[in-house]
């Protein structure tokens, strides 16, 4: 963690802002820049929490505000203590504090022990860019806050990122979403992230969803979700190129030697379009690429030297080879459209499928021309499985679309993301 202080910029910025303004220390927008409100902010919350009210946010004021951005802290269970005063102390709430730890008794707490203690803020935010260490830190706070999902990962990014993916529910019919195959897609990651966040959430309080039953989907469904498929591109586009990156020249050259990565990335750290990577038609993907400019690595649609030749695109194939899906999502942005076919091969099925989805979200049905009629996820999936898979394209406007989308994207998705599960 460096130290955030007036003059400081960036994703570590934004959020820090946002939760100010979550916990009352209002910084007005959240754009990143360390300024006098966002300084004025912090030494106020210093000053209440009995630290040095100097506005910088150093290591004993970052490790406070982690345990509120992680969403929980770790409690040890003093003489007197019942499970009702740890929550009031914690302006939390008796049930969340025995969901996040299902082995304790509530009625005969054992003085010593360490446990979980959820805050009531909720885990994932939607309204910062939304990077690897973010997702990576929001993965921890959810397991810790709901231990009954599964947080795993199908494989490494080139740089040795986790691709982690969630398990959601217990049964035998099994579906797949990801997102972000492209890096300035991300939005997409914040979507499934909030998702789990919100599905985990009614599940323990046994709820519905959206007029859905979360009791029943666990117990019929099982759903993998991989939220960022593409957590190299991610952090080139949010965090900048670092001059550490072993590809740093290379970078340079792919993006028409430019240093700003934020507008046009859509490729991994080799300048491979993931979602150009997989095996359906991808030769007829490659000598595509001439009329579209691309002659080797860069921004996008360059296809790689061979099917899966990724790790990320390798690793998402493995996975899927691995479990017995009946149904994939792969979530992109931007359009308001479904695609749903590969070369005539879907079935009235997987049209029927698409037309509920449809009917859901509001979006287009639609079926795919040119180059991005090949070698994507969905296609593959389609042409090896014969099984529904959908490519959806989320919000209107220009990549990266802004976290401002948020809130409609997510409404228009929500019960896709349920009706996938049970249709």
């Amino acid at each position: 963690m460096q130290i955030l202080k007036i003059g400081s910029r960036g994703t570590e910025v934004m959020e820090i802002q946002a939760l100010l303004n979550k916990l009352g220390y209002s910084v007005g927008g959240v754009d990143g820049i360390y300024g006098p409100k966002t300084s004025a902010a912090v030494a106020r919350l210093q000053r209440n929490f009995g630290l040095s009210p100097t506005g910088v946010v150093n290591d004993e004021t970052y490790k406070l505000m982690n345990s509120f951005l992680i969403g929980y802290d770790t409690y040890r269970i003093r003489p007197g203590d019942t499970i009702y005063i740890i929550a009031r102390r914690y302006y939390t709430t008796v049930q969340s504090i025995i969901t996040a730890n299902p082995e304790i008794n509530p009625n005969n707490l054992k003085v010593g022990r360490e446990i979980i203690v959820p805050h009531s803020l909720e885990v994932v935010y939607t309204n910062i860019d939304y990077t690897y260490d973010i997702m990576k830190r929001d993965l921890e706070g959810l397991k810790a806050r709901y231990p009954f999902i599964e947080v795993a990962s199908a494989g490494k990014s080139q740089l040795g990122k986790e691709l982690y993916y969630v398990k959601l529910g217990n049964g035998p019919n099994k579906v797949f979403y990801n997102g972000t195959h492209h890096a300035i897609e991300w939005i997409t990651t914040v979507l499934l992230m909030k998702f789990i966040e919100n599905f985990a959430k009614v599940y323990a309080l046994g709820q519905p969803l959206e007029g859905y039953n979360v009791q029943d989907i666990w117990n019929k469904s099982s759903i993998y979700v991989m939220p960022m498929v593409n957590p190299d591109g991610v952090d080139l586009v949010l965090n900048g190129l670092d001059r550490s990156n072993p590809y740093y020249n290379d970078l340079i050259k792919w993006n028409n030697g430019s240093d700003d990565f934020s507008k046009t990335w859509s490729a991994n750290i080799r300048g491979v379009d993931l979602n150009h990577n997989y095996n359906a038609l991808w030769q007829e993907s490659k000598d595509a690429e001439k009329t579209y400019g691309v002659y080797g690595p860069g921004p996008s649609r360059y296809s790689g030297t061979a099917p899966e030749s990724e790790p990320e695109s390798k690793a998402v194939a493995d996975f899927t080879r691995k479990n017995n899906f009946r149904l994939v999502i792969a979530y992109h942005s931007q359009g308001e459209v479904i695609y749903w076919d590969f070369e005539n091969l879907a079935s009235n099925e997987a049209r029927k499928i698409g037309e509920i989805f449809s009917g859901l979200s509001g979006y287009e049905l639609a079926e795919t021309t040119g180059i991005t009629s090949y070698s994507g996820y969905k296609d593959w999936f389609i042409d090896k499985f014969r099984k529904p898979g959908y490519t959806i394209e989320v919000g209107l406007g220009e990549n990266p679309l802004p976290i401002s989308q948020f809130n409609v994207i997510y409404k228009d998705n929500i019960k896709v993301l349920l009706e996938g599960a049970v249709v």
